[in-house]
């Protein structure tokens, strides 16, 4: 949450001239409502389903069309379905890694972070999440990186040699 998932995803599937998809943001428009409403009027394991089944329509789409860069939201890698089933398929997965105190910064002004209610409950949140993202088939950092210059790590990174 706030490491720019989007921002780079966007960058990253220009530069290298692949669809780029935010998983967060195909679930609101599919549900049309906003994370948030899905999160108070469902709860987060209603969200956490529609969430997977739409991952796996979205893989699915593209092993049929070609190369997608996908954000996804920030528990999506976290929940033990959604990471088989990237494992499973041989997603190549990219941790943006992110200071937690930056990542604080940049989430504390956002309203629409049904996870995010205070200092407290984000440092236990990302606790519990790190783990996950450490399985990551690679780590970026986005430390005093500007998103074409995280853009640019990612690109030097061995899987895309020739694509940039």
């Amino acid at each position: 949450m706030g490491c720019g998932k989007t921002t780079v995803g966007m960058c990253l599937a220009q530069r290298i001239a692949w669809r780029f998809m935010d998983l967060d943001h195909r679930i609101e428009q599919e549900e049309s409502i906003t994370i948030a409403e899905i999160f108070a009027r469902a709860g987060e394991a209603t969200f956490r389903k529609k969430e997977h089944e739409l991952l796996q329509r979205i893989v699915q789409e593209a092993a049929q069309e070609g190369g997608r860069v996908v954000a996804l939201g920030g528990g999506t890698f976290a929940q033990p379905q959604n990471f088989a089933l990237l494992q499973r398929l041989r997603a190549i997965t990219i941790w943006l890694e992110c200071p937690v105190e930056d990542l604080l910064f940049r989430c504390a002004l956002m309203t629409n972070r049904p996870l995010f209610q205070d200092e407290a409950s984000f440092r236990q949140l990302y606790e519990q999440r790190v783990p996950y993202y450490h399985q990551a088939t690679f780590t970026v950092s986005t430390e005093k990186a500007e998103p074409d210059e995280v853009v640019n790590r990612i690109l030097s990174l061995s899987i895309f040699q020739g694509l940039g």
